[in-house]
């Protein structure tokens, strides 16, 4: 088994160049631990989440990991648009994360509420809510969107 790790090596996609765009607040250096929220999604988002963290996207080797507490998180990814019943869960949420803290909003429903626009049961757009520092476009985005956008938040 040794030997077959050796021969094969890395099974990981390939690191994209780092991502431009608006610098960030740089207060937020080297490894960054993000909270997940999801905020009335249709669960796309938290799949392509998911794959941004598994093994072959690997979002941990540019200094990315989840935790499951805000307490302990720097990044909130929001993903879904607020509905009225986690609108106040969401506001909480970012007052338990410490400062400095960044909220990313992925997904085409966080940022403009997507298909759920004009719902009865829909707040509105994460940045109707609570700031929003960078957004990832896409229903649901890609998982090297995701990756890039973690990229921006970490410098690497």
């Amino acid at each position: 088994m040794l030997s077959k790790i050796l021969r094969v090596g890395r099974v990981a996609e390939p690191a994209p160049p780092l991502p431009g765009g608006v610098p960030l607040r740089r207060e937020l250096t080297g490894s960054v631990q993000v909270r997940c929220v999801d905020a009335g999604s249709c669960n796309g988002c938290e799949i392509e989440i998911g794959q941004a963290f598994g093994p072959v996207y690997d979002a941990d080797r540019y200094g990315a990991r989840l935790v499951a507490s805000p307490r302990h998180a720097d990044v909130l990814a929001v993903t879904g648009p607020v509905t009225r019943n986690m609108a106040t869960a969401l506001r909480r949420t970012l007052n338990a994360t410490p400062e400095p803290r960044l909220v990313v909003a992925v997904g085409d429903c966080a940022i403009d509420c997507g298909e759920f626009a004009g719902g009865p049961g829909v707040q509105g757009p994460v940045d109707s809510v609570v700031p929003v520092d960078i957004a990832v476009p896409g229903c649901p985005p890609a998982p090297e969107a995701i990756v890039a956008a973690l990229r921006r938040v970490t410098g690497r």
